[in-house]
């Protein structure tokens, strides 16, 4: 008699066997649906029920299958539960492991917690005007007991020199940018007195939070923890990426000072202004490595992906907010001659023709379609059209910035922005000298103005 194979486990069958074993025989589980983002770790929500009938909304994080990382998601269900122990408002663990058949990587399930993590949401909806007001000092305040979390279960978690590490990622991406050349040596110049180290969040921010009416909720995503200085998270929430175009510096929704105000009634102590600078100078310049990093997992072949492959398009902004945020953008950057546009063989509609069409059909015939449903396809949707934008943008502006980049370079004696990376890292010029200013604000707006002309007004 010939054999066959046993069916393969599913993510659905996986899910109920962990949650089988966690509360017996009868848990049942409903079909996962993959949330967006989840551009390093994926998320789904299940609805699930009880032997007894109750409702159990459940929510599994995991590795990319073939992608995992044990030791990290293990430390991440450490900081949950140690967390959840001082006061800190987070899911509950429900279960956790390396892998099991069927979620095949690295995982844990958590209680599905009710509330809003939508930047947009939280910063304009009339439904949460009330609690934007004291919004900014709650993140202060719930930061303050992360950072009051004893460190006696999180042995597992490294403590490492912020700028060393940041450093590290950015020498083997192998892809040398001024800007953050400038940074290092700033951050090495005006390194503030450190703190006795505590836990840290790593990625505290709206977006990885759920609030309601009546504050924070829920604190998600702790898979950057560590151990360091906690002015490290503070600074983190008044990094430009994390307002998400609003403009009150912190989260877009408070001031620095009702930040410091719910930090210091948690803590009793207040950083300087000085030290939350270097900290957000810090952040800046964090972002701006992760997510190069995060755009090589694609542009490298180990993971192809368009969200990753998005990301490096944007690697611009954090060059341009960091030098904002340094006072390094340089006076008098012209506007870079266009292209004219010429006749070519192949006729019209242009290239850029043809991408402005494709690009307002997909986002106002095909986009509504799946307006209600289908969350994941109408977030990549959302991705092909701004990546269609900026490709017509690059065709539309031509190679005119070429020459004026060049000149700039040229009068430092320098013939691309590698070399110039070269020189500032090792000190034969100055990053604040103004010709050096301007040429890294030339090349930077240059790459802004083709990727997402918005972020220049904001």
């Amino acid at each position: 008699m010939a054999m066959t194979d046993a069916p393969a486990t599913t993510l659905a069958d996986g899910i109920g066997s962990v949650l089988t074993a966690a509360y017996g025989t009868g848990t049942t589980v409903g079909e996962p649906r993959q949330l967006t983002g989840g551009a390093s770790r994926q998320v789904w929500l299940v609805d699930a029920e009880s032997p007894d009938g109750h409702p159990l909304p459940v929510v599994l994080r995991r590795d990319p299958p073939g992608h995992g990382d044990a030791a990290r998601m293990r430390a991440e269900v450490a900081c949950l539960r140690a967390t959840a122990s001082a006061g800190v408002p987070v899911p509950t663990v429900l279960a956790s492991g390396d892998t099991a058949p069927g979620i095949d990587a690295p995982y844990l399930l958590m209680n599905k917690v009710e509330g809003e993590s939508f930047p947009r949401t939280l910063q304009r909806d009339p439904a949460f005007a009330e609690v934007r007001g004291h919004l900014a000092e709650n993140l202060g305040y719930v930061l303050g007991l992360i950072h009051r979390t004893p460190l006696d279960s999180l042995g597992m978690l490294d403590a490492t020199d912020p700028v060393d590490a940041i450093e590290v990622i950015y020498r083997r991406l192998n892809d040398p940018r001024p800007a953050v050349e400038a940074g290092l040596r700033w951050l090495r110049d005006h390194r503030p007195t450190d703190r006795p180290h505590a836990l840290v969040h790593g990625d505290f921010r709206i977006g990885n939070l759920l609030v309601d009416g009546t504050g924070i909720r829920g604190v998600l995503d702790w898979e950057l923890a560590h151990l360091g200085n906690p002015v490290e998270d503070l600074g983190w929430l008044c990094v430009r990426a994390w307002r998400f175009g609003a403009p009150a510096p912190v989260a877009g929704i408070g001031t620095r000072e009702q930040l410091l105000d719910g930090y210091g009634k948690a803590t009793g102590t207040r950083p300087s202004v000085a030290e939350l600078h270097w900290w957000e100078a810090f952040g800046t310049l964090r972002w701006l490595v992760l997510s190069r990093f995060q755009a090589e997992r694609h542009l490298g072949g180990a993971e192809p992906s368009l969200e990753l492959a998005a990301i490096g398009r944007r690697v611009c902004e954090s060059e341009y907010d960091l030098l904002d945020v340094l006072g390094l953008l340089g006076d008098s950057v012209p506007t870079p001659p266009r292209t004219p546009p010429g006749t070519t063989v192949h006729g019209r509609p242009s290239v850029t023709e043809i991408l402005d069409l494709v690009t307002d059909t997909l986002a106002t015939d095909i986009g509504p379609v799946l307006e209600g449903t289908h969350e994941r396809q109408r977030y990549l949707l959302r991705i092909c059209v701004n990546l269609l934008r900026t490709a017509g943008r690059e065709l539309d502006a031509g190679n005119g910035i070429d020459s004026v980049l060049g000149d700039a370079l040229g009068a430092l004696g320098c013939a691309s922005e590698a070399e110039l990376a070269t020189r500032i890292r090792t000190g034969a010029v100055d990053y604040s000298d103004d010709g050096v200013c301007r040429a890294m604000s030339i090349a930077v707006l240059a790459r802004l103005r083709v990727a997402n002309p918005r972020h220049l007004n904001r």
